[in-house]
């Protein structure tokens, strides 16, 4: 019997025998793009760097809010505010393997 929180099927492994890591990618027709988190700031606010190099102040958005922990290092995508662009959203927290394929396949310059 399946218990919750296990996967499906059989893990899935590439041909020389690391596991398959499924990574999300901004949508730039939507504005996202990816950000570092720098400092975190209290109330669901943190500070972050932008892949464009600008600084903002990002909102934990309540969709992931209970769901993702993020500390400060974590690679993040985020979707800047169009009235206010110090300001942006916070969509998605990457998970270290996560981030480590993003750097090798050079969506990630650090």
């Amino acid at each position: 019997m399946k218990k919750p929180g296990e996967p499906d099927g059989p893990a899935e492994f590439n041909a020389d025998g690391t596991p398959v890591v499924r990574v999300r990618l901004p949508k730039k027709r939507n504005g996202e793009q990816f950000a570092c988190a720098e400092l975190m700031m209290g109330a669901n606010h943190i500070r972050v760097r932008c892949l464009d190099g600008v600084e903002r102040m990002g909102r934990i958005k309540g969709k992931i809010k209970k769901r993702a922990w993020i500390r400060e290092g974590d690679i993040l995508i985020v979707v800047p505010w169009s009235f206010q662009d110090e300001k942006c959203d916070i969509l998605y927290r990457y998970l270290p393997p996560q981030a480590d394929w993003l750097r090798k396949n050079h969506y990630l310059s650090v």
